[in-house]
């Protein structure tokens, strides 16, 4: 595979320098380029779009197809990098083959984009049980080395230091890469939970994910991030607006959406005192089989009365 990272950032910014122009001084001045934002390439977009609408429906093997054809439009893009890893792990034997097959490009062909794709599977592949995280941290730090300036591995160091609970070093990563690509939609959805779980501002964290809908309209998990930090900021209206899309998209309960938008969507219900509308959204999860623990114990809590007593400042 060539090394395509340096190939894409020249490409952008060629378009994006305009005629020289030289002012009285005698100076040349070049336009500045424009920032990266592979969303909106239509080919990318439109493969990636197919690609989630096929992974939310539980049609992995239509989904992997649809996340290589962007991969094969933009090579470096993590959002399509980690969704192409996502489907395989889905399917028996499928996340093996796609390792091997890395491996063997990294072997034969060490580049950049090589290390990245290659880290992120054996990210994958240390939560399906196999612990691949010192064979992922070396990936991406020979990627680093290859190119310190690109994102896509300071995306994938980031997401090692967040789950190491490492919140400085992760926030350091996920800033690097969107230095470098301000629109990459996992840095900015690691940064807003960051700040959510991590550093205790919400405020901050929503900031960087509240216009990624816009960037990709069918990723459901970030219509459940967003609603949570809305939630957070105890603005349930509009929290409940971006639970309800994000449950649309994921259809057969694939993600986080899915599996706790429905439980996320009776708290706020409950905390509004609308115990009617949270019954319906707890016997919804519990249909769905997702999250039926919680469900089950939410739906006790109402039935006791245990939430019946008015809230806070005397409000019924």
């Amino acid at each position: 595979m060539k090394r395509l990272t340096t190939v894409l950032r020249c490409a952008v910014a060629a378009s994006a320098i305009g005629l020289l122009s030289v002012p009285a001084s005698g100076a040349v001045v070049r336009a500045a380029a424009a920032p990266r934002n592979d969303y909106a390439r239509a080919d990318f977009s439109s493969a990636l779009a197919r690609g989630l609408q096929h992974f939310y429906g539980s049609e992995f093997v239509a989904a992997e197809n649809d996340f290589s054809h962007a991969l094969a439009i933009v090579p470096d893009n993590t959002l399509a990098i980690a969704f192409l890893d996502a489907a395989s792990a889905e399917r028996q034997g499928d996340l093996d083959t796609l390792t091997d097959a890395q491996e063997d490009a990294a072997t034969a062909h060490p580049s950049y984009v090589a290390h990245v794709r290659l880290g992120f599977s054996y990210l994958f592949e240390s939560l399906t049980g196999r612990d691949r995280k010192l064979d992922a941290r070396e990936e991406f730090d020979a990627a680093v080395a290859l190119d310190p300036a690109a994102p896509a591995a300071h995306v994938g160091l980031g997401i090692m230091r967040f789950d190491e609970r490492s919140a400085n070093r992760a926030k350091a990563e996920f800033l690097a890469a969107l230095g470098a690509d301000p629109n990459d939609v996992l840095a900015r959805e690691y940064l807003g939970q960051l700040y959510q779980t991590d550093l205790r501002d919400p405020q901050r964290g929503l900031q960087y994910v509240i216009d990624v809908p816009n960037l990709v309209p069918h990723y459901a998990d970030i219509q459940f991030h967003i609603g949570s930090l809305l939630a957070d900021l105890h603005q349930n209206d509009a929290a409940l607006a971006y639970l309800d899309r994000g449950v649309a998209l994921d259809r057969n309960r694939v993600g986080e959406a899915g599996r706790h938008g429905y439980t996320l969507i009776a708290r706020i219900d409950i905390d509004e005192r609308r115990f009617a509308d949270a019954k319906k959204a707890l016997d919804a999860a519990i249909a769905a089989d997702v999250d039926t623990i919680y469900a089950r114990a939410l739906l006790a809590r109402i039935e006791s009365g245990a939430y019946a007593s008015p809230k806070p400042g005397g409000a019924p």
